[in-house]
């Protein structure tokens, strides 16, 4: 009884050694990000084709009940402006099979924006998302759906991510004084 007592204390001590550690350093979940509240509007404009990004960051930036501006709009500025810039899709062989066809690919998708708070000068941003994608010659048209399933998914990684990189570049804008 004395043993079973003992180990539960260890058991708590431990999970909550774990908890502290994991609190103090800033954790957080995924998905788990905020905007700062004094972004109410927003404004998004592509250049080139990449559409599809752009539909998917505005229908990410909905759930933060932002109010979207339209680039003609002759209302005030929008807080915050999002210029998507063409984007790229590049893929690298990784291997191939014994037959010599490629067996296994690396996607590489380029995303670049300009980021501009009212006020402030606009920055220049990119990044890249990466995914494997097993390709298999025997099932073309399966393969070929799963290529845009795993596309639509690095849009959507790639929409994300912008909406943390806003927090960090309203920090530094903050930060810095206009100039």
């Amino acid at each position: 009884m004395k043993d079973k007592v003992l180990m539960q204390a260890k058991k708590w001590v431990v999970v909550g050694g774990l908890m502290i550690a994991l609190t103090g350093c800033g954790f957080s979940l995924r998905g788990d990000f905020s905007l700062p509240a004094s972004i109410q509007t927003i404004q998004i404009s592509n250049q080139g084709h990449n559409t599809s990004l752009k539909r998917t960051l505005e229908k990410r930036l909905k759930l933060y009940k932002l109010t979207m501006l339209e680039k003609t709009s002759t209302e005030t500025p929008a807080d915050l402006s999002i210029t998507l810039l063409p984007d790229e899709l590049d893929r690298r062989l990784l291997s191939l099979f014994p037959t010599g066809q490629v067996a296994e690919y690396e996607l590489i998708y380029t995303v670049k924006y300009l980021i501009q708070f009212t006020g402030h000068v606009s920055q220049n941003v990119n990044f890249t998302v990466t995914r494997e994608y097993q390709d298999d010659p025997t099932a073309v048209l399966a393969k070929s759906r799963e290529l845009d399933l795993v596309l639509g998914e690095m849009r959507q990684q790639a929409a994300d991510r912008i909406i943390r990189q806003i927090s960090t570049y309203y920090a530094n804008v903050q930060t810095v004084p206009v100039q």
